[in-house]
């Protein structure tokens, strides 16, 4: 395909100018720039969901060339944080089954019985990228990575995919190119191995992939090409780009000796507890306890719990029958009493916040315990919002209606919106995901003043650098249950 000098406006706003660009079959390119650079808005232009308001954009697809974006609907699928979120905001229960068999016809819901080429097809995609323990289970009960990965399957669907140990030849059956959207984020180092087997397997079959990344050293090992977006404009293109190899796993814990903070006044206990999501374990039992004075990474492989327990020490989740939550600093343990005293910071509350809302009523909601809405705040409010916008790089976007945003760019007004009221627990779940450079060190410089004030972490990470420092202790999850050797252990500051 090629782009001409194209310009495309979103929501009133130009979000990309004047672009010229070419993509050949069977390339490889990296798409980066900083947060609302235009780099989601790039892949909604080249997929056909935002069209040119000036210059041209042409495909050749299945040897014709067309203008219309119709077919490349189908044949250019995207994994993105947006098609995430359309499946997660559904009221009824979608399975991995069903979202890969709604693929396979290029729609978003399976409104078919599938015949017996769809369903071959189904195992041969679960296979290749490992979901088929999953395929019964509610797309909205999965794990992020887990649903990072069931996208990737639906989006493979619509081809033939796999012959034995081996793929099938001359990209008979294959999308014209993959568009993946930050795609690593929310993966654990061991998932992250798994699905770049699984691109590079694609790109030899002559998919073109383009890729936008904040993480280009997690890009799979293939002859990528490089544009950078910055303000709707390439400002980079064409130079190849060497990926380092190498993963990052978790960091490993140190044992903390004669730990004084055991003894320390309570903050949340677990005791028994177990979550249910739609029938299935997600996590426990567990027994655990926070205490003043620690603060805690949780670490773990994709569906071992973390966003549940995350989620359980927050309020949203309740333990079932026999299982017991405490949290002893608060004066009364009511939901608009937890909001105030605990701030979050997840993919989920991502999701539930891109609203008309603008970005100052969606920080200014933290110190009322709501979400996006609020009453009107005091003054000394309305300073702390400027304040922390300020020192997140986000008082730009306070005006702004939060469905907007970039991804990155919400996700740095959720950070503001978990840190202005100074809670006393500050439960951070991927919370550096989707974020450039600059604002992840803008987070990390925020952190040290208010675990001084008296705000605890509890920070759930993949990536050793997503780690801030100052953290005591390590919790370990498998399969929603603790490694017991990791209960009471703590990791090296940075």
């Amino acid at each position: 395909m090629t782009l001409h000098d194209v310009s495309a406006t979103q929501g009133g706003l130009t979000v990309l100018s004047g672009l010229t660009w070419q993509l050949a079959p069977g390339e490889a390119w990296l798409l980066t720039g900083p947060n609302g650079g235009g780099k989601s808005s790039f892949l909604g232009l080249l997929r056909g969901d935002l069209s040119p308001m000036s210059g041209t954009r042409r495909y050749v697809l299945e040897g014709q060339e067309r203008v219309s974006a119709v077919r490349a609907r189908r044949l250019f699928p995207l994994v993105s944080p947006v098609q995430e979120a359309w499946f997660l905001t559904r009221d009824w229960v979608q399975t991995v089954r069903d979202v890969l068999l709604a693929g396979a016809e290029g729609e978003m819901l399976n409104l078919s019985e599938p015949d017996d080429a769809a369903l071959a097809r189904l195992r041969e995609v679960a296979a290749l990228t490992g979901l088929e323990p999953l395929l019964e289970r509610d797309f909205r009960t999965l794990s992020h990575g887990q649903r990072r990965r069931a996208l990737l399957g639906r989006a493979l669907m619509p081809g033939a995919v796999t012959t034995g140990a081996g793929m099938t030849g001359a990209g008979v059956g294959w999308p014209a190119a993959l568009l993946l959207d930050e795609f690593t984020d929310g993966l654990s180092a061991q998932a992250r191995a798994e699905l770049k087997a699984v691109l590079e397997a694609v790109a030899a079959q002559g998919v073109a992939l383009v890729l936008a990344t904040h993480r280009p050293e997690e890009a799979p090992a293939l002859p990528w090409k490089h544009l950078r977006i910055e303000s709707g404009r390439a400002v980079q293109t064409g130079f190849p780009f060497t990926v380092q190899a190498g993963l990052q796993a978790a960091p490993a814990p140190v044992v903390l000796q004669n730990d004084p903070s055991q003894s320390a006044p309570l903050l949340v206990g677990l005791e028994n507890a177990s979550v249910y999501r739609n029938g299935s374990l997600a996590l426990g039992p567990i027994d655990w306890a926070w205490r003043e004075g620690q603060h805690w990474l949780v670490t773990g492989e994709n569906g071992a719990g973390k966003s549940t327990l995350a989620r359980l020490v927050a309020g949203e989740f309740h333990p079932a029958l026999g299982g017991r939550v405490v949290r002893p600093f608060l004066r009364r343990d009511l939901l608009s009493e937890r909001r105030r005293a605990i701030g979050v910071v997840g993919a989920e509350l991502s999701i539930r916040q891109r609203q008309s809302w603008t970005g100052e009523q969606l920080v200014g909601s933290a110190f009322a315990g709501t979400e996006g809405f609020s009453g009107e705040l005091t003054p000394a409010q309305q300073e702390q919002v400027s304040e922390v916008a300020a020192r997140l790089g986000v008082a730009d976007l306070l005006p702004r209606p939060a469905d907007t945003l970039s991804q990155g760019q919400l996700g740095r007004l959720l950070l503001a919106r978990a840190m202005v009221h100074r809670p006393r627990l500050l439960i951070l779940d991927e919370a550096l995901n989707f974020l450039d450079g600059p604002a992840q060190r803008q987070v990390f410089a925020l952190l040290p003043a208010l675990m001084a004030a008296g705000t605890h972490l509890l920070v759930i990470a993949h990536r050793p650098e997503d780690a801030p420092p100052g953290l005591t202790h390590h919790l370990h999850l498998s399969a929603g249950m603790t490694h017991p050797s990791h209960e009471t252990q703590g990791r090296e500051n940075h």
